[in-house]
Protein backbone atom coordinates (compact mmCIF):
# COMPACT_ATOMS: atom_id res chain seq x y z
CA UNK A 1 0.00 0.00 0.00
CA UNK A 2 1.76 3.18 -0.74
CA UNK A 3 1.83 5.91 1.91
CA UNK A 4 -0.30 8.31 0.16
CA UNK A 5 -2.99 5.58 0.38
CA UNK A 6 -2.67 5.01 3.63
CA UNK A 7 -2.37 8.12 4.92
CA UNK A 8 -5.96 8.64 2.88
CA UNK A 9 -7.62 5.55 4.95
CA UNK A 10 -5.96 6.74 8.24
CA UNK A 11 -7.39 10.57 7.60
CA UNK A 12 -10.73 8.74 6.40
CA UNK A 13 -10.65 6.81 9.71
CA UNK A 14 -10.17 9.99 12.01
CA UNK A 15 -13.49 11.69 10.21
CA UNK A 16 -15.31 8.97 10.59
CA UNK A 17 -14.37 9.02 14.24
CA UNK A 18 -15.03 12.59 14.93
CA UNK A 19 -18.28 12.62 12.73
CA UNK A 20 -19.78 9.54 14.89
CA UNK A 21 -18.29 11.10 18.09
CA UNK A 22 -20.04 14.63 17.25
CA UNK A 23 -23.42 12.82 16.50
CA UNK A 24 -23.22 10.96 19.75
CA UNK A 25 -22.29 13.87 22.08
CA UNK A 26 -25.51 15.26 19.60
CA UNK A 27 -27.80 12.93 19.78
CA UNK A 28 -27.48 13.22 15.90
CA UNK A 29 -28.12 9.31 14.92
CA UNK A 30 -27.57 9.75 10.95
CA UNK A 31 -24.53 12.16 11.46
CA UNK A 32 -23.38 9.14 13.98
CA UNK A 33 -24.46 6.59 11.37
CA UNK A 34 -22.35 8.50 8.46
CA UNK A 35 -19.24 8.77 10.51
CA UNK A 36 -19.29 4.76 11.21
CA UNK A 37 -19.67 4.32 7.63
CA UNK A 38 -16.52 6.38 7.00
CA UNK A 39 -14.70 4.32 9.48
CA UNK A 40 -16.11 0.88 7.40
CA UNK A 41 -15.17 2.82 4.38
CA UNK A 42 -11.41 3.60 5.61
CA UNK A 43 -10.67 -0.32 6.78
CA UNK A 44 -12.15 -1.32 3.18
CA UNK A 45 -9.60 1.34 1.27
CA UNK A 46 -6.89 -0.31 4.01
CA UNK A 47 -7.98 -4.18 3.07
CA UNK A 48 -7.88 -3.18 -0.63
CA UNK A 49 -4.34 -1.78 -0.27
CA UNK A 50 -3.01 -4.89 1.57
CA UNK A 51 -4.62 -7.47 -0.75
CA UNK A 52 -3.05 -5.25 -3.76
CA UNK A 53 0.45 -5.87 -1.85
CA UNK A 54 0.12 -9.44 -1.90
CA UNK A 55 -0.89 -9.86 -5.42
CA UNK A 56 2.15 -7.62 -6.10
CA UNK A 57 4.43 -9.76 -4.11
CA UNK A 58 2.74 -12.87 -5.49
CA UNK A 59 3.24 -12.04 -8.86
CA UNK A 60 6.33 -11.43 -8.11
CA UNK A 61 7.32 -14.69 -6.93
CA UNK A 62 5.68 -16.49 -10.06
CA UNK A 63 7.87 -13.97 -12.25
CA UNK A 64 11.19 -15.62 -10.31
CA UNK A 65 9.96 -18.80 -10.74
CA UNK A 66 10.04 -18.95 -14.09
CA UNK A 67 12.98 -17.12 -14.53
CA UNK A 68 14.63 -19.56 -12.35
CA UNK A 69 12.68 -22.78 -14.25
CA UNK A 70 13.91 -20.54 -17.78
CA UNK A 71 17.50 -20.67 -16.48
CA UNK A 72 17.84 -24.23 -15.55
CA UNK A 73 16.98 -24.96 -19.61
CA UNK A 74 19.94 -22.85 -20.55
Amino acid sequence: MSLEDKIKATAKDAEGRLQSAAGALTGDEQMKAEGEAKQVQAHLMDAAGNLKDKIQQAAASVGNAIEGLSGKDG
